[in-house]
């Protein structure tokens, strides 16, 4: 049986241990079964079926080179946070990126908004997944923060900086914190954070698998992000039966849904200081929004994800047709 070739391109491999290559190595085994799938951080040359090229900047040379030279061969772009949330609107690598592309996947369900409104059909949604693991028993005795994300500004790792300050007082609420100091700056404002306030730790860039476990054994994620295109560690604790409180912007809104009671203003680190204050005083709080992270749980399962994305590539084989006019040669 003939399996059409299909390449991902995702400007991060396997070293950056991001979401990106999370994404593009998980989009490759649930493609797998019905394709030929190669992984590549660009494409210069080949006669693959498809192209799935993640963000629209960092890949926009290799969609390029691709709408040139397979004029109508179906192009996908992922839109991840930058890109959606920044680039689009001012980049003009970017913006020739989603001219070029019969369709734009956006990872969660307020994504389309962000675009403009003639590039609006073409958006189709696809909510990422994880497997779930079971919800873990966590001790009475503190209240147990965790952050996943890389010490860079788009992360905003000040807010959570200056909650635990603000929680000095407390010793029943500890904040752990995971993540490569990709501003040098930024490291060393956590060295020296947890010099001050021992109860705030920085444990650095972690293996997937221990981030995972530590996600699982918390009794609270925080995510203050200022800009994401759907995050993994989200629909992780989500999946973890963990508990999420994350700043309101619409890469988050978009996982989590308008109705839940978990979020704070962007950079807002007084009410995400009173949020971790009443989820330890109140495990009435802490329950609900657990129970509220449940009701989303089954949007981020590798059955669904894999049918949508399937459903996708299968559609525009089939078609080959662009949804909406594109600028080519």
């Amino acid at each position: 049986m003939h399996r059409p070739d299909i390449v991902i391109v995702t400007p991060a491999l396997a070293d950056a241990n991001n979401g990106n290559w999370q994404t593009a190595h998980r989009w490759c085994r649930m493609l797998a079964g019905a394709y030929r799938v190669r992984l590549a951080s660009k494409w210069e040359a080949g006669e693959e079926a498809v192209m799935i090229a993640l963000h629209a900047r960092r890949s926009a040379a290799s969609v390029a080179q691709w709408r040139s030279q397979r004029r109508s061969a179906p192009l996908v772009v992922v839109l991840t946070g930058t890109d959606l949330y920044r680039d689009v609107a001012g980049d003009a690598s970017a913006q020739a990126s989603l001219q070029a592309a019969d369709r734009l996947i956006v990872l969660n369900q307020l994504g389309a908004a962000a675009l403009p409104a003639s590039l609006q059909p073409k958006a189709r949604v696809v909510l990422q997944s994880c497997a779930a693991r079971q919800t873990l028993p966590r001790t009475p005795q503190h209240l147990r923060a965790l952050m996943v994300g890389h010490l860079r500004p788009e992360k905003s790792p000040q807010t959570y900086f200056d909650a635990a300050r603000l929680l000095a007082g407390r010793p029943d609420i500890r904040l752990d914190h995971i993540g490569a100091a990709l501003d040098p700056a930024l490291g060393e404002q956590a060295m020296a954070l947890m010099a001050e306030y021992p109860r705030y730790r920085w444990l650095g860039g972690l293996v997937h698998g221990v981030t995972r476990r530590r996600i699982q054994a918390a009794h609270v994620l925080v995510h203050p992000s200022r800009m994401e295109g759907g995050a993994h560690v989200v629909m992780e604790a989500v999946r973890s039966g963990t508990p999420v409180l994350a700043s309101r912007i619409d890469g988050n809104v978009g996982l989590l849904g308008t109705r839940y009671d978990g979020y704070f203003p962007l950079g807002d680190a007084a009410v995400l200081a009173t949020q971790l204050q009443r989820l330890r005083d109140e495990p009435t709080m802490l329950a609900h929004l657990q129970r509220q992270c449940d009701e989303r749980g089954p949007l981020f399962d590798p059955t669904r994800e894999s049918a949508t994305l399937h459903a996708l590539i299968g559609e525009m084989l089939e078609t080959q047709t662009p949804l909406t006019t594109r600028d080519t040669p």
